[in-house]
């Protein structure tokens, strides 16, 4: 099948096909004579393999690696559940980080009227980072970064 048609049966686009083989996801593959790519059912399958690891949030090192692992029937179980278990740690930081962003948020938008005055809470926090407990409140403030909004 050409390339179009693995794209389609395997939901991942035919740029991001090239895309794959040209950093060594996958291995390139095979030619026509007229120079088209040619995929196999086990490409297709795959890269449904890749698609669904994306969707996880695993990256490309991490899904190169769990594809050895696949390919490898000689696997440790353990080696695959300690990647997802990084996996896990790692979302649920971000997870957590974005809660953090959203409270700090929340709690900008509560500080403010939201009427016609010019004053405005939520702008004078952000200029001070004083916005909380979020990752803002531990940066220092920009150089210039008053000169620039005033």
């Amino acid at each position: 099948m050409n390339i179009g048609d693995a794209a389609s049966r395997s939901g991942v686009s035919a740029k991001m096909i090239r895309y794959y083989e040209q950093i060594g996801v996958i291995p390139n593959a095979s030619r026509t004579a007229s120079g088209y790519r040619e995929y196999e059912p086990c490409d297709v399958h795959m890269l449904r393999f890749i698609a669904r690891a994306r969707d996880l949030g695993f990256s490309i090192a991490e899904i190169t690696e769990l594809l050895d692992l696949w390919r490898d029937k000689d696997r440790r179980s353990a080696d695959v559940k300690s990647l997802a278990q990084a996996r896990v740690r790692d979302l649920r930081h971000k997870i957590a980080h974005l809660q953090d962003m959203a409270d700090t948020l929340e709690d900008l938008a509560n500080a403010c009227a939201g009427n016609e005055r010019p004053n405005c809470p939520i702008l004078q926090r952000l200029e001070t980072s004083e916005t909380g407990e979020g990752t803002a409140s531990r940066r220092p403030p920009e150089k210039g970064f008053k000169e620039r909004i005033g």
